[in-house]
């Protein structure tokens, strides 16, 4: 057949701009050519002046080498051919979205890792200064007790921040778009880096305290926003590599904010103002390289109705002119959503095929964070000194661990698009309850034997493991693949609060508690872990691979049952 067709001149051939062989595709309909017409326009408008191939290799390597690894472990670890396979997976990804990802992941996860991790290391520090403003504005020494509170205070309003940010997210999200809420929630980094830095300077902790109210704002903000922008922009067969993206850089803020933390480094009675301050960072490089990014092709089409704008955008994420298929099925989705209102909080609760994913998406926020990760993260240092260990030895081992969470949240990366979401959950929430009893067991008796408190340092480390398997990263970004363009924002909003009221619950309740149980309160997560087991068993599905078409008539299904 071939060889009767050898000297047929081929036609509708796409021509790669790398010179490879093209491929032979269907006749163009007319609505066909005049997409393409203006796609090439766009293609010409977005890449002009340029053969950028080689800005966008050198960009593409630098983040992978940093954070994407993963997706070429994707690749290479799946069954079939080879080099196509790996070419197939890889469909989609270029220096463009990697450039786009990382100026939404490490501008926005950054606050909320950093910050949730920065105050760990030099808490007695900042209790001596508070113990001190005290002291000169009233002329007798505060007790133990009053600074604690404070402290706590100060602590805890970063959660409470971390709500109402959350709460807020889908009218953020709705009115300035994703990338441009992310952009405008900088103004709050400002803020708050200016009141935390000069909080010491001006003898006041009331600044301290506004100052990590606000930076939890911003980070309640940054928690639904960047993971529903990575969602949006990422190829479908990457969804879930991209969305572990924002975890990843959580770990890496929390294990830099230990790392500055130590005595050393920023750990210091003179500066610690300066290690709070450093949140400042990566604000900065968000408004400096999230400008040049395309708003969420998605938004831009779905909310606003602007597709050749959308068809802009996605044609410089994609590196390519060829984003048919994809035009075709926002396309389609947009027609969808002209038949059905915004849906409204409400709507989440009465529609019980918006209820069934909404009860999922909370339940696996509720259960990353009650799980008893921050209180490790949180309390780190202290859970160490329970076991025995020295105030040093106590620092190192909170590196190590966080360390691991890095190391296992890379690894995460292409684990979920091989073994899913479903089975990476079962895993990390299993493994996680087995390992609270036993840490439960050890700090009842470390005070025996020198062996039992260093076993104690493992099994801490095997939770941040088991945590960065799954729980870690899959709850941000499976609120946005459970829910379609119209219902997201508000899901979003309400699963974020959530985990963020989670997370402050955890975060004032676990120290009184450990007072009163001592190492009996792991006892209790392990309980509540081995409860969210059973429920991801019965009700998480498997969402790998799938559209957010293929997710949403799941669901839809199943209400009519």
């Amino acid at each position: 057949m071939e060889a009767e067709n050898k000297d047929e001149k081929p036609k509708n051939l796409a021509v790669a701009e790398d010179g490879s062989t093209p491929q032979e595709k269907p006749a163009a309909t007319d609505n066909d050519a005049t997409h393409s017409n203006a796609a090439a326009k766009l293609m010409k408008d977005t890449a002009n002046g340029a053969n950028k191939a080689g800005l966008d290799e050198t960009i593409r390597a630098l983040v992978q080498s940093v954070f994407l690894v993963g997706v070429d472990r994707v690749a290479d670890n799946m069954p079939g051919n080879g080099e196509a396979q790996k070419a197939s997976r890889l469909k989609g990804f270029n220096g463009r979205l990697a450039f786009a990802i990382a100026a939404a992941a490490l501008g926005s996860a950054f606050q909320h890792g950093y910050n949730t991790g920065v105050v760990n290391a030099p808490q007695k520090l900042i209790e001596e200064w508070i113990s001190e403003v005290q002291r000169d504005r009233t002329g007798e020494v505060p007790s133990q007790a009053n600074v604690t509170f404070i402290f706590s205070l100060a602590v805890s309003l970063f959660c409470v921040g971390g709500m109402l940010g959350g709460c807020i997210t889908g009218l953020v999200a709705d009115k300035f778009g994703r990338k441009g809420g992310l952009l405008i929630n900088n103004v709050l980094v400002f803020a708050a880096a200016i009141l935390m830095g000069a909080a010491k300077a001006a003898g006041s902790y009331e600044m301290l305290i506004l100052g990590r109210f606000l930076i939890g704002i911003n980070s309640g903000l940054n928690a639904g926003l960047a993971p529903m922008y990575l969602a949006e922009i990422a190829p479908v067969h990457l969804r879930g590599a991209v969305g572990t993206v924002y975890q990843l850089v959580i770990t890496i803020s929390i294990l830099l904010s230990q790392l500055f933390g130590l005595g050393s480094i920023l750990g210091t009675p003179n500066m610690w103002p300066l290690l709070l301050s450093l949140t400042l960072l990566p604000a900065v490089f968000q408004l400096a390289t999230l400008p040049i990014c395309p708003e969420s092709p998605k938004f831009t089409l779905l909310n606003s109705g602007k597709e050749l704008e959308a068809q802009r955008g996605l044609t410089w994420l994609r590196g390519t002119i060829e984003v048919h298929d994809e035009m075709e099925e926002m396309r389609s989705e947009y027609e969808a959503s002209k038949l059905v209102p915004k849906v409204t909080m409400k709507e989440l609760f009465v529609n019980s095929a918006l209820r069934s994913p909404l009860i999922i998406c909370v339940m696996v926020m509720i259960a990353q964070q009650l799980s008893g990760i921050n209180a490790v993260m949180f309390f780190s240092t202290k859970i160490f000194k329970m076991a025995q260990l020295t105030d040093d030895h106590a620092q190192l081992a909170t590196l190590a661990m966080g360390t691991m969470n890095v190391i296992m949240t890379v690894i995460s990366l292409f684990l979920v698009e091989k073994a899913g979401r479903k089975t990476l959950l079962l895993v990390g929430f299993s493994g996680m309850c087995i390992d609270t009893i036993l840490l439960a067991i050890c700090l009842k008796y470390a005070s025996e034997a020198l062996w039992i408190s260093y076993f104690s340092i493992v099994l801490v480390i095997f939770f941040v493991i088991m945590f960065a398997t799954g729980p870690g990263s899959i709850p941000w970004f499976l609120v946005s693949e459970l829910f379609n363009q119209s219902a997201r924002p508000a899901a979003t909003s309400l699963a974020v609060c959530v985990n963020w009221t989670a997370n402050f619950i955890v975060g004032i309740g676990f120290l009184p508690l450990q007072e009163l149980m001592g190492g009996n309160v792991f006892f209790v997560f392990a309980i509540l872990l081995a409860l969210f087991v059973l429920f991801v068993l019965k009700k998480v599905p498997e969402t790998k691979n799938k559209t957010m078409e293929e997710i949403s008539s799941m669901f839809r299904q199943q209400s009519y049952q």
